[in-house]
């Protein structure tokens, strides 16, 4: 059987204080960072400067990959970019209601889960390589539609 999988691309973006910035989804009530989906004929990394100036209104630069992320029995496979600020103004959109940044220790408990984990790999554990790791927690919206976030 052929499977399928899709592919998600996500932005850490830190300021001059290793704040990470993160958006507040209008459809949850989760903090993510700015990211989604790759199109047909685009790459990760186009993808991800697409997504970050549609969710937040800044022209990003990536510098680096962080990691490769899948979750176990699932078919998404996500690609985490440092990216660097290089244009524009940040802007709420249609997307996200507030867009802000946060320390490692003050990101909000409505987060992600799993980006959480991707922000802690660049920012406490300091990996210098990409990280390549399978996430085995429960997504954010389903908990959320479980009632337990």
């Amino acid at each position: 059987m052929k499977q399928t999988y899709t592919l998600g691309a996500f932005a850490i973006i830190l300021d001059e204080q290793d704040r990470v910035l993160l958006c507040h989804r209008r459809d949850y009530d989760l903090w993510n960072l700015p990211g989604g989906g790759v199109e047909a004929n685009e790459s990760p990394w186009e993808c991800v400067v697409r997504e970050v100036k549609e969710e937040t209104g800044l022209d990003v630069q990536v510098e680096s990959l962080a990691g490769v992320y899948s979750k176990r029995n699932e078919t998404d496979i996500c690609f985490s970019f440092i990216c660097k600020v290089i244009g524009g103004k940040i802007s709420l959109t249609d997307e996200a209601d507030k867009i802000e940044y946060f320390s490692v220790n003050e990101i909000p408990r409505n987060t992600s889960q799993n980006q959480v984990e991707r922000i802690k790999d660049v920012l406490v554990e300091k990996q210098k390589m990409p990280i390549m790791k399978i996430q085995e927690k429960i997504s954010s919206i389903d908990l959320i539609k479980q009632g337990k976030l």
